[in-house]
């Protein structure tokens, strides 16, 4: 099978709507969403939950009264006070680091699992969809990530499925490394902004470091020419791909209001069109 995984290097530039968009026009891909922190493609695809699983990211400590002598050794050194004056542990302040089971001197404290989200398999009309949602405050989205990806496999698999789509997190940490090692093409989607061109070089730096194939798609572009001039510049400088330049239409807005891709939403548009255009270039990139 082949992987494309589709980034941005920051937040709000189209990455999730250019998704929806391939997933439509691919018709048989399986799909994975691998922003687990602010899930959205399932807002233009309404997938069907069928399988639920929970992720077991962190731990939580629990203090034992029957044990404790109230020394406030554990209160003392964590770091993250998150044992109040009663010594007894805050949930949502207690990062699970073990430092109190450590050094408590009456074994009194235990670390125990707490499910920090949960990982769906979901059925879309455009194929099986790998997605989760992390648990507000909890940490380890690229373990949960990389649950989303082998949940995907194992979709792609048992459909025969030749390709898998990943919606990846922007930025380029922890889940962003997770979305992107060992597939075949990372598209990173883009701006006309000087934030944009910023993040687009971190984006395609990281994409360098794991050997994936870049392609670059410039989104807006003619909201500000001269710096989609520079991004053009910048990717004929280093032989990166430019698959498509998509044009401001405020029928895209219209099509996320009405919750759908605007491929299905506004099909003869100059956005659907350039957007068949970009899937085509993708398809012969691999």
């Amino acid at each position: 099978m082949k992987q494309l995984t589709i980034l941005s290097g920051k937040g709000g530039t189209g990455k999730t709507t250019l998704t929806a968009s391939l997933a439509v026009l691919a018709g048989n891909a399986v799909l994975a969403d691998c922003d687990v922190d602010a899930p959205d493609l399932h807002m233009l695809l309404h997938p069907e939950v069928i399988k639920t699983q929970e992720f077991i990211g962190s731990k939580l400590a629990v203090i034992d009264k029957a044990k404790c002598d109230n020394c406030g050794v554990c209160r003392e050194k964590c770091r993250f006070d998150a044992i109040t004056e009663a010594i007894e542990v805050d949930a949502i302040a207690c990062e699970g680091c073990g430092v109190c089971a450590a050094i408590c001197p009456s074994d009194a404290i235990t670390m125990i699992e707490r499910v920090s989200g949960y990982a769906y398999i979901s059925k879309t009309k455009y194929g099986l969809m790998a997605h989760a949602l992390l648990s507000p405050g909890e940490s380890n989205s690229g373990k949960l990530v990389t649950l989303v990806r082998q949940n995907a496999r194992v979709l792609s698999e048992k459909e025969n499925s030749d390709l898998i789509i990943i919606d990846g997190p922007p930025g380029i940490g922890c889940p962003v490394i997770a979305s992107l090692s060992g597939v075949d093409v990372g598209l990173v989607i883009t701006e006309p902004t000087m934030s944009g061109i910023h993040d687009l070089q971190r984006a395609l730096q990281l994409i360098k470091h794991f050997n994936v194939k870049p392609l670059v798609c410039v989104n807006m572009y003619d909201i500000n020419k001269d710096n989609t001039d520079k991004i053009l510049g910048f990717c004929e400088e280093n032989s990166i791909r430019v698959v498509g330049k998509i044009p401001f239409n405020p029928k895209v807005t219209e099509a996320m209001v009405n919750g759908k891709t605007i491929v299905e939403y506004a099909s003869e548009s100059d956005v659907a069109k350039e957007i068949e255009n970009i899937w085509k270039r993708c398809k012969d990139s691999f």
